[in-house]
This record gives C-alpha cells, sequence and structure tokens, in this order.
C-alpha cells in the first residue's frame, strides 16, 4: 500500500485545505502527519515544542511520516519540517510527491500572526522566510512535481493535481 499522492510545502502553501478537497474529488482518505502525530503524544504540537523540544517533535515525526508512507492509502500532507530528515526524503523516493509552491506574500496571508505554529510564534514573515530559503531545495529534491498555489483557489489546485494523477500513473525520479 503507497499514498495516492503526498503532499509537501511550507506552512501556508495549502497541503491541508488542498489535501481534504483532493482527497474528496478522488474518493480516497486525507491523512495529515501533524495530524498523526498529535494523536499519538496526545497533545497538540505547539505544547510538544513547549514541553519536549522540537527535537523529540522531529522524532515523532519521523515516526509518523514513516508509518503513513507504509499503510496510506489515500492523499497524505506531511509537516512542512518533515522533508529535513535525510530518511524521510529517502522514504519519499517511488511516491508521487507534489509540492505545493507558495511565495512569500501568499503565504503569510495563510499562516496569519502563525497561531498554533510554533515555529512562526516570533516575527513569522522573517522566520517564515528563512523557513521557505532553507527548505525550497529539499522539496524540490523529494518532488516529482510542483504545482504554484499562489493567487489560486484550492479549487483551481486542486484540478491540476487531479489531471496530474490521471496522466501520470507512475511516480518518476
Amino acid at each position: 500500500m503507497a499514498p495516492v499522492v503526498v503532499l509537501v510545502g511550507v506552512p501556508g502553501c495549502g497541503k491541508t485545505t488542498v489535501g481534504r478537497a483532493l482527497a474528496a474529488t478522488l474518493g480516497v482518505e486525507f491523512r495529515d502527519t501533524d495530524i498523526d502525530i498529535e494523536q499519538m503524544a496526545g497533545k497538540p504540537i505547539p505544547e510538544i515544542f513547549i514541553d519536549e523540544g522540537e527535537e523529540h517533535f522531529r522524532t515523532l515525526e519521523r515516526a509518523a511520516v514513516a508509518a503513513a508512507l507504509a499503510s496510506g492509502t489515500g492523499v497524505l500532507a506531511l509537516g512542512g519540517g518533515a522533508v529535513l530528515a535525510e530518511e524521510t526524503r529517502a522514504a519519499l523516493i517511488g511516491h508521487r510527491v507534489v509540492h505545493l509552491s507558495v511565495e512569500l506574500p501568499d503565504a503569510v496571508k495563510r499562516v496569519g500572526l502563525g497561531a498554533g505554529r510554533p515555529l512562526l510564534a516570533i516575527n513569522p514573515r522573517a522566520t517564515l522566510k528563512h523557513l521557505m530559503d532553507q527548505r525550497r531545495p529539499l522539496y524540490n529534491e523529494v518532488a516529482t512535481t510542483t504545482v504554484t498555489t499562489d493567487g489560486r483557489t484550492p479549487a483551481a489546485v486542486v484540478v491540476e493535481i487531479a489531471a496530474l494523477l490521471a496522466g501520470s500513473p507512475h511516480p518518476g525520479r
């Protein structure tokens, strides 16, 4: 079993919104590894960061991604920082991975002041820019395709991804 598609990208790119709509369009389940982590830990991600720290969160994240890749059959959204782990990037080989790309202005509008996003708690705009610069090469490394979400509705992005999936039965990288 493998996910139909894995969505990656920075906070605010639309992984959850697009992922839920895409799953509904395809008639499959939607899974978000951030939700899996919260269920494993029994608390919200911001509390994990506060109580145990980012390193502990990243350990939980690696486990959640590995489990989801092994057992998922629908649309899978990874947390924005999941690609930081080399083992996660390696595990994504052979999967259909869509990088939802967004530029800073749209991302900032979408994430607001970072409520519920521990890495964006202080100076969200500058932090988000740093995360984008740091992670974009990693998203590009794992992606089989990139879809731009700037200035687009989630529905338009879903139509594009669904068309890509229909026209590309095998992941290629």
